[in-house]
């Protein structure tokens, strides 16, 4: 139950009553109508401006109109005080009866708790990592890994059918030289002195043992032949081989894809060219000279007629050539015809998460997007700015298998899939974000990831105790009445029921927003709320959740444990990080 959503829905039958009383005019729009917490949670527990947007075509002066709205709503049986506070706003104040209901809740809906079904099964493709497969992983491509697959698993909470898919650029220049650097390897792997190797070439040792398997298969058949006769072979091979291993390294970060689509499999297939004849049977594709480059001067500038897409009547700031001067597709043109055959495969909704070196790709992909859809189909671009990897403050290399950078497997090796996938939510994707070594291994509350997880086997070790103490309780699966659950009233035990009932609405508005970093940071005040109240009871005796000489007491303290261990166990689960019931 989204609590603010339930009351949105009260706030409007209550204007609904307003309005057949003949205390308010009919026909009024509502839906600027919000129900929403409070900005000072002093202030109450659920704010509506429903007063303030609805005065003026009520023609009722705000704070008039709100003493009517909170009259009505003080009859809720929930409901134990409507305040009209500023101009106009309503806050509310719920009773502690109603608290304990949303306890219960979470104690007999479990870990699926804050599920929701606002998606209604609408299908999603949710397109991330995508690197070139000419290497490892790095630890730009961890970050969008991670922001992707949490995405994800936090549309399909919200109710959406996903597909999680991997988009291989196989097709281009890029591959060539991949097969070019493998056939160097390959040469080494025959005794070949190959020495430095050559600029242009991909350097590291990673590519050693694929040269090697090539020299076992094929002898030295392709030594010294001609490129022609070898770059084929070799591509294919280097491809499949680089794949395994991104595979591999995506698997060690625990992010598997539904399906990989083959950039080279998309042009065999003639659907760039289809895509191409679809754009021209609407005319949105032309013969036409592009203006220079800005920064460029005229003389560096060779005009010439190419085939062009018109972006600029979709919102992109110049067309767009689909061709390059030997007549092959740019990338853009694979891309548009990749986008179409997501389309078409039924996904109205297309997220991509791309690296922020692609933030001046995301005008063009949108406008070919609302062009080869009619404007049914919805692209938004998820954009994962760099991540900067830290050792004691100061900038850090792990590694020179790659070559040039640190791998995902370097990182996931030095401080472990939960953690990597954690501290990558710890910022907004379009935030650079510092990911320090030292640091992220802390057991403090400075370090989320431990944080979060230690208030989880907090609650465990309680309960373990609980079970020792009564062995006719079973803390798992209790549920306390909510008699019980009423005597949960200190102002830290509301508190913390007021944090996890607001779970459905994190994940709902987390889904919406396509922002999945906002359920580390609830997670992260969630377990500050309880390792707050565990510090009162090491203050205050009355407040520990144990107290021997008062059972029911210390069962709805035990039923507050649990439901804060199904919380987070709920949100780790969408992060893809184990709750952990000791720590090690």
């Amino acid at each position: 139950m989204n609590l603010f959503r339930y009351f949105h829905d009260e706030i409007l039958a209550a204007l609904g009553r307003l309005t057949d009383a003949g205390a308010l005019p009919s026909g009024l729009d509502t839906s600027r109508v919000t129900a929403e917490p409070p900005r000072e949670t002093s202030h109450g527990d659920v704010a509506t401006n429903a007063a303030m947007v609805l005065s003026k075509p009520a023609g009722i002066k705000p704070r008039d109109l709100a003493e009517k709205l909170a009259a009505e709503l003080r009859s809720h049986p929930a409901v134990v005080a409507a305040e009209i506070a500023g101009p106009g706003f309503i806050n509310l104040r719920l009773s502690d009866s109603f608290w304990a209901e949303r306890l219960g809740d979470v104690l007999r809906e479990g870990v699926g708790y804050g599920e929701s079904d606002i998606g209604h099964s609408l299908r999603v493709n949710v397109e991330y990592v995508s690197a070139n497969p000419t290497g490892p992983m790095h630890v730009g491509h961890a970050r969008g890994a991670v922001v992707g697959d949490a995405l994800a698993s936090l549309l399909s909470k919200a109710g959406h059918d996903v597909a999680r898919e991997y988009y291989i650029n196989d097709a281009g220049a890029q591959v060539d030289v991949l097969a070019r650097s493998v056939h160097l390897r390959y040469r080494e792997a025959l005794g070949e002195e190959i020495g430095p190797i050559p600029e242009g070439l991909y350097p590291g040792e990673y590519l050693k043992p694929s040269g090697e398997d090539l020299a076992r298969q094929h002898g030295n058949r392709f030594q010294t032949a001609p490129e022609s006769e070898w770059l084929p072979l070799f591509r294919d091979y280097a491809v499949t081989a680089m794949m395994g291993m991104i595979k591999s390294d995506l698997a060690a970060l625990g992010v598997r894809h539904d399906v990989f689509i083959s950039e080279r499999g998309l042009v065999e297939a003639g659907k760039v060219s289809a895509a191409e004849e679809f754009l021209l049977g609407k005319d949105l594709i032309y013969q036409g000279v592009l203006e220079p480059p800005k920064g460029k001067l005229p003389e560096d500038w060779e005009p010439r007629p190419q085939t062009l897409f018109r972006a600029t009547q979709f919102g992109d700031d110049v067309d767009r050539p689909l061709k390059k001067s030997d007549g092959s597709w740019t990338y853009f043109a694979s891309d548009i015809a990749y986008h179409l055959d997501k389309y078409r495969r039924g996904f109205n909704v297309m997220i991509d998460v791309w690296g922020a070196d692609h933030g001046g790709y995301v005008k063009r992909m949108q406008a070919a997007v609302a062009a080869m859809t009619g404007g049914h189909g919805a692209l938004d671009v998820k954009l994962c700015q760099m991540v900067n990897l830290l050792k004691g403050g100061e900038p850090y290399k792990m590694s020179k298998r790659a070559g040039t950078f640190v791998t995902l497997r370097d990182l996931v090796d030095a401080v472990g899939r939960d953690v990597v996938r954690f501290i990558m939510l710890t910022r907004k994707n379009d935030a650079h974000l510092d990911f320090d070594l030292d640091k992220v291994l802390e057991q403090s509350r400075d370090n989320p990831v431990f944080y979060v997880q230690y208030a989880h086997a907090r609650c465990f070790s309680v309960m373990r105790h609980a079970a020792e103490l009564w062995p006719e309780i079973d803390p798992l699966t209790l549920v306390p009445e909510p008699v019980i659950l009423g005597r949960l009233t200190d102002p830290a035990e509301l508190g913390l029921i007021r944090a996890l009932a607001g779970w459905p609405r994190v994940v709902e508005s987390a889904a919406e927003a396509h922002e999945p970093h906002r359920i580390a940071f609830y997670l992260y005040d969630l377990a500050a709320a309880f390792h707050g109240l565990w510090n009162k009871g090491k203050d205050d005796a009355r407040l520990r959740f144990l107290i021997e000489g008062d059972r029911d007491l210390s069962i709805a303290r035990l039923g507050l444990l649990r439901a804060v261990t199904l919380v987070i166990a709920s949100g780790l689960g969408i992060i893809g990080v184990e709750p952990m019931e000791e720590m090690r």
